[in-house]
């Protein structure tokens, strides 16, 4: 019997999971005093679901949406009754109830301000920088390509080091565990959770790695007129990139053989420092999120 793959995803959340399913999205947080907070509402359908790249697109900013939402969702539980820092105290003093959530979404603006200096500005300055000394010619496109996958593997090794992102990726792990327990058919309690692996191929992780690789191959053909040219040229074609990284992604979820297997080696390495071995109260955290989201049917959530 083949094992069932599952289109059912996730999202480590802080001291919390998302769960996706076909009809449902739930949130499991857990409170400071141990509770398991439960919050569902009905999955949004993707109006382009059916259209290649098209599709992918769309998915990647519903996803950022989303994750962003779940994310301010779980720290209004997670932080409940700590003392909140001179800063929280000065947006709450201005603010109100919604200071916490100010803060929020100026560190969401500013990480995606970091992301994109880090993946698209840094290494074209670069290579720039050393074209300049040691002309590169037609090996530009080579160095700035090696020089961004230099930093997605720094950037993922430098953030294990932060104590609030281990835990959130032991919440991964969590999620990735209990994903892979269901698609085994087994029953989700915590014993059967542990046993499996936290590596999983259809994962975010995954799919970032293809979309540094891919942007690396389309961004070669982007002229070197100026580096602020290439790097706005580099900005429109993103939502590009974006769609056939997530064809790919879904290619290699679809079919098992040497191929997609090697595609998907370098996303599942790259998961080493994404996910961590969580604790059994957040494996309980993971199953508490995943079954409110199985469909009656598991056609329903065949990977397709």
């Amino acid at each position: 019997m083949a094992k069932h793959k599952t289109s059912i995803g996730g999202q480590a959340l802080m001291e919390g999971i998302m769960m996706k399913g076909p009809k449902v999205t739930a949130i499991a947080v857990r409170r400071p005093d141990g509770e398991i907070v439960m919050k569902t509402e009905d999955t949004k359908k993707n109006p382009v679901a059916k259209i290649p790249v098209l599709r992918g697109i769309w998915g990647f900013i519903e996803s950022l949406v989303t994750g962003y939402n779940c994310l301010m969702y779980s720290a209004d539980i997670a932080l409940q009754g700590e003392e909140p820092d001179k800063m929280e105290e000065w947006l709450t003093k201005h603010f109100g109830k919604k200071g916490s959530d100010i803060l929020l979404m100026v560190a969401g603006v500013l990480g995606a301000m970091l992301a994109l200096v880090l993946f698209m500005v840094l290494p074209t300055m670069f290579t720039g920088f050393i074209d300049r000394f040691v002309p590169l010619g037609s090996f530009k496109a080579v160095v700035e390509g090696l020089t961004k996958l230099a930093i997605f593997f720094c950037y993922m090794w430098g953030v294990t080091f932060v104590e609030d992102v281990k835990r959130l990726f032991m919440y991964h792990g969590a999620e990735h565990k209990t994903i892979a327990c269901y698609e085994a058919g087994e029953e989700l309690i915590v014993e059967n959770v542990r046993r499996h692996s936290r590596f999983h191929p259809r994962c975010g992780t995954s799919f970032l790695f293809i979309v540094v690789i891919v942007s690396i191959l389309i961004f070669s053909f982007v002229p070197w007129t100026s580096t602020l040219g290439r790097v706005g040229l580099k900005l429109l074609l993103l939502p590009l990139v974006v769609g056939i990284a997530y064809e790919i992604l879904k290619f290699t979820g679809r079919h098992e053989n040497v191929c997609t297997k090697i595609l998907a080696s370098p996303g599942m390495f790259f998961q080493k420092f994404t996910t961590k071995e969580p604790e059994d109260d957040m494996i309980e955290v993971a199953i508490a999120a995943m079954k409110q989201v199985i469909p009656q049917s598991r056609e329903e959530d065949k990977w397709q």
